[in-house]
């Protein structure tokens, strides 16, 4: 029989992944209705693919994604996310324009603690990974700053913008 406890974990880690597939859904939703555009969320939890590939077949572009979405003031992707995103890019190199993109948002409601949220403004950051910058664990926060976290340590990381297709300018 399982603990309360443990239930309340998988509840939770539940809840948590499906956010992540629903930000995944929204991003290839988004691309699908611009036109020239086609996109794909690749899928499982699989340690070979990112979460999102579009390409832009009028402008031969191409955008490999990690999505990231949560309720917390930051979130980090794993250097070897980034890197997998950069041999993604690599692979493809038959399209001129390649961009490893990692994709932030937060949600609306701010976790305070266990079961406990309060409102914010919902917020979406689209980040280009430099290709030259070795992959380490990149954090956003809800700001839309970021930086490199490598042993507890912040070290300072300058991160391009991506402006998306379907954003409004």
């Amino acid at each position: 029989m399982l603990s309360q406890d443990t239930s309340q974990n998988a509840q939770n880690s539940r809840l948590r992944r499906g956010r992540g597939y629903r930000w995944e859904d929204t991003l290839v939703r988004r691309f699908r209705q611009m036109p020239g555009w086609c996109a794909f969320r690749l899928g499982s939890p699989s340690k070979a693919l990112p979460d999102v590939l579009a390409v832009d077949t009028t402008s031969h572009a191409i955008l490999v994604m990690e999505a990231k979405s949560g309720s917390k003031t930051t979130l980090m992707v794993p250097a070897g996310q980034i890197q997998r995103c950069l041999d993604w890019c690599d692979t493809l190199s038959l399209y001129p324009n390649r961009k490893a993109i990692l994709a932030f948002k937060f949600l609306s409601k701010k976790r305070l603690y266990t079961g406990r949220y309060t409102t914010r403004r919902m917020r979406e950051y689209y980040k280009i990974w430099d290709p030259t910058v070795k992959p380490i664990n990149c954090v956003c926060t809800y700001d839309g700053d970021v930086y490199a976290l490598e042993n507890g340590t912040r070290q300072p990381l300058e991160l391009d913008e991506c402006i998306m297709p379907f954003q409004k300018t």
